[in-house]
């Protein structure tokens, strides 16, 4: 309850005081004037009235002070605590494998570091150390090995066995692609089967065919879209397009002339276009990469490359493996290789994609694994300073990351 003031109180208290020494000077001074009446047993003595004037008053006041509510005491005014400033934590540089060669340095091609780390940590994408294995197979005989670039069929039925049995599977250039562009979901041990060159039905039927019906696992076929070439060709693969198993790509036209940066403008169109054309009107798909003819290329070839809607370029050169934002490419001339052309300067990783050769493919199988088991092991450890990079720096702006989808 709220007591009146003594201030209060002291003011009330004197102003009674004063009015009661008034009313009895006032009674005095009449008492003077005049005959003296003779005294009325009711007559009040004035201090008397003053005392009692004076106990009303406070009887009063004591009354009205009980009347009023209580009022709340004033509340301290809260001020906003400051929210700390998160300082992001500096990003781990790229794994690196001892298993490559010393001049063979991964590259990385997606420059915006937040959609990497989402593409990276999506639980829906392809787990952190997927890696690919591509393999080039240039020449099948079921005799003596006589040319270059060729294997033995029993030799590349083998390598074929050797994958499946440490866990690879076979699958398109449009997996790759996706993959690499935006990691895209694939098995995490994946090898990209890649037969360079025109070819009969006969033999993709005899040296692939098992391996699609018994595990599902495709072919890739660099096919030349040369105009010379037989009518039987187009039809059989025409007839193996629509299966769906042999994958055609680009391989030039006239293919036996690599493209570089002496080639002329028609010539590169010729290459580039004229395989676009070809695979188009034959196998109804639009090759999405150039497996470059002899394994040449330059900054204009990648260049129209690019203008024509390819996505991926693959060389002869057999550096690694390739993961996502990561290929391993050279920036400098090799003396001890010179028939690798050098790739960094080329500045499209993407475009520059490396490919073991059938007949060495074999003795890289356990180091491809290597390479993807380390690579996520470093990424496990990274995670939890990934992760809190992307919540500070790029949650703001594209979201929170996405979560496990049912």
């Amino acid at each position: 309850m709220k007591k009146i003031s003594l201030k209060y109180k002291s003011k009330a208290l004197g102003f009674v005081i004063r009015y009661a020494l008034f009313l009895g000077l006032s009674a005095v001074f009449l008492a003077g004037c005049g005959s003296s009446p003779a005294p009325t047993p009711t007559a009040l003595d004035p201090a008397q009235i003053a005392v009692d004037a004076l106990a009303t008053i406070q009887t009063e006041y004591t009354q009205t002070a009980e009347a009023i509510p209580p009022t709340d005491a004033p509340t301290a005014t809260s001020v906003p605590t400051a929210t700390p400033i998160r300082t992001p934590p500096a990003l781990p540089v790229a794994y690196q494998s001892s298993l490559l060669h010393s001049l063979d340095t991964p590259h990385t091609y997606i420059s915006d570091t937040c959609e990497y780390l989402q593409a990276k940590w999506n639980p829906n994408n392809s787990v952190p150390g997927t890696v690919v294995m591509v393999v080039m197979i240039h020449g099948i005989t079921s005799g003596e090995v006589d040319k270059p670039n060729q294997i033995n069929a029993g030799d590349l039925n083998q390598l074929l066995n050797d994958l499946h049995e440490q866990g690879f599977q076979a699958i398109n250039t449009e997996q790759v692609a996706g993959f690499l562009e935006s990691n895209a979901k694939i098995p995490s041990r994946s090898v990209l089967l890649t037969s360079d060159d025109r070819h009969y039905a006969q033999y993709f039927n005899k040296n692939f065919r098992p391996f699609y019906e018994d595990y599902g696992w495709s072919v890739t076929n660099a096919f030349i879209s040369h105009p010379d070439t037989i009518q039987l060709i187009w039809d059989e693969n025409a007839a193996l397009a629509a299966e769906g198993w042999v994958d055609y790509q680009a391989h030039g036209v006239i293919h036996n002339i690599p493209m570089s940066d002496n080639s002329t403008d028609e010539f590169l169109m010729t290459e580039l276009q004229g395989s676009i054309k070809g695979i188009q009107e034959h196998y109804g798909n639009t090759p999405l990469a150039i497996i470059w003819p002899g394994g040449g290329f330059g900054l204009r070839p990648i260049a129209t490359a690019r203008e024509l809607g390819y996505r991926l370029g693959f060389t002869t050169n057999p550096r690694g493996p390739v993961m996502f934002n990561w290929i391993p490419i050279t920036d400098n001339h090799d003396e001890q290789r010179p028939a690798f052309i050098a790739e960094g300067g080329m500045n499209d990783p993407l475009m520059t994609i490396p490919r073991y050769t059938d007949t060495d493919a074999a003795g890289h199988i356990d180091e491809v694994r290597i390479i993807g088991k380390e690579a996520a092991a470093y990424a496990e450890q990274n995670k939890a300073t990934e992760l809190a990079y992307y919540d500070i720096v790029c949650a703001p702006t594209y979201g929170v990351m996405p979560t496990l989808a049912p």
